[in-house]
């Protein structure tokens, strides 16, 4: 009876849309709140953690931000967490994961999203066990009160338990991968309109070489995640409902779709490059082709004018009262006609 007047007061408190008063002031926890058949019954201590996820069909979701070793202890002695995982989560810089001990899982992603034109990296460590769920952030990832209230305002979907929200945080990583695509499309299209209408320039080399790496580094925090996807999908815990399991092929499939957008978009800034560089090897091409058209008819008068420069006394031509204009117009004939030839080559 006591239970059900305090669910009915929490269930008045957000009707009336006061938040629930948070009972950890601590550094570093974000929240920390039991929910029982998907309704949230209220704030808690993490000292308190234990004690509620023993209890039928309740489930503790903590959120911390950069704790500190003493935090994750404590949080390691309320849920009897493996210490490798613990040791994991102390220490950022993981590369996506799915690890298992016994009935409890340690999931380690990498978060994205756009800040002032960069792309900004996180990484969360989620431990996911019967009537848990404990995510850690790292970095400037994003916060997932986003998912908590929107978790919150589906309570049937919120009672599947601790895989629902899950799948929500994951679900969650992988939407916000994609405005970062966008971006980054946005800049390889532009580069590609510039590749056609001239050659690029050093400023635009970096910046393509830059959009490159960017590229490889959420190409090296998305793979990863594919696999993790993958094996949650054939994972057979304890509490694991069936029909969760085609939201995580959900997942799953937009976690490929954005690798295939990376991927595609990394071959186009490939391409550009290529294009810059043909173009540019056709640009030195066609200069080196009128270099050596007009040598080629400055050739002519040169050759010519060396000849009858050599001063010897027996040539005839000297003496010759026309032979000074004879020769330029040999001169302006030869030009002439070789200008016209490399004209119709079109090296000039």
């Amino acid at each position: 009876m006591e239970r059900l007047k305090d669910m009915e007061g929490v269930a008045a408190r957000e009707g009336s849309g006061s938040p629930s008063p948070r009972h950890d002031q601590r550094p570093g926890v974000v929240a920390a709140a039991v929910y029982q058949h998907g309704q949230r019954i209220r704030d808690i201590r993490i000292e308190e953690a234990g004690d509620w996820r023993n209890r039928e069909n309740a489930i503790v979701w903590i959120g911390l931000h950069e704790p500190d070793e003493v935090l994750l202890h404590q949080v390691q002695a309320e849920f009897n967490l493996h210490p490798l995982a613990i040791e994991d989560a102390a220490q950022p810089h993981q590369r996506p994961k799915l690890e298992i001990y016994g009935d409890a899982m340690f999931i380690v992603a990498r978060t994205a999203h756009m800040k002032d034109g960069e792309i900004i990296f996180g990484e969360t460590h989620l431990f996911v066990g019967r009537g848990y769920v404990v995510s850690v952030r790292h970095g400037e990832s994003s916060s997932y009160l986003a998912v908590r209230q929107r978790c919150e305002a589906t309570p049937a979907a919120l009672a599947h338990g601790e895989n629902y929200i899950l799948y929500s945080i994951l679900d969650f990583i992988v939407d916000n991968y994609m405005p970062v695509i966008e971006v980054v499309q946005d800049e390889v299209e532009k580069l590609e309109d510039l590749v056609l209408r001239e050659q690029l320039g050093k400023s635009d080399i970096e910046r393509l070489y830059l959009l490159r790496r960017k590229l490889l580094r959420l190409r090296n925090a998305v793979v990863p995640l594919v696999d993790v996807c993958r094996r949650y999908e054939h994972i057979d815990l304890p509490g694991m409902d069936p029909t969760l399991q085609s939201l995580f092929r959900d997942v799953t499939d937009h976690v490929r779709r954005v690798q295939e957008d990376i991927d595609a978009l990394r071959e186009v800034l490939a391409f550009a490059f290529e294009a810059s560089v043909m173009i540019g090897q056709t640009e030195q091409t066609a200069i080196a082709r009128k270099l050596a058209a007009w040598a080629a008819i400055l050739a002519v008068p040169t050759a010519i004018a060396g000849i009858y420069g050599m001063n010897f006394n027996d040539m005839p031509e000297l003496k010759f009262q026309y032979g000074y204009f004879v020769v330029l117009g040999v001169i302006a004939v030869l030009c002439l006609s070789l200008f016209g030839f490399f004209r119709r080559r079109k090296w000039l």
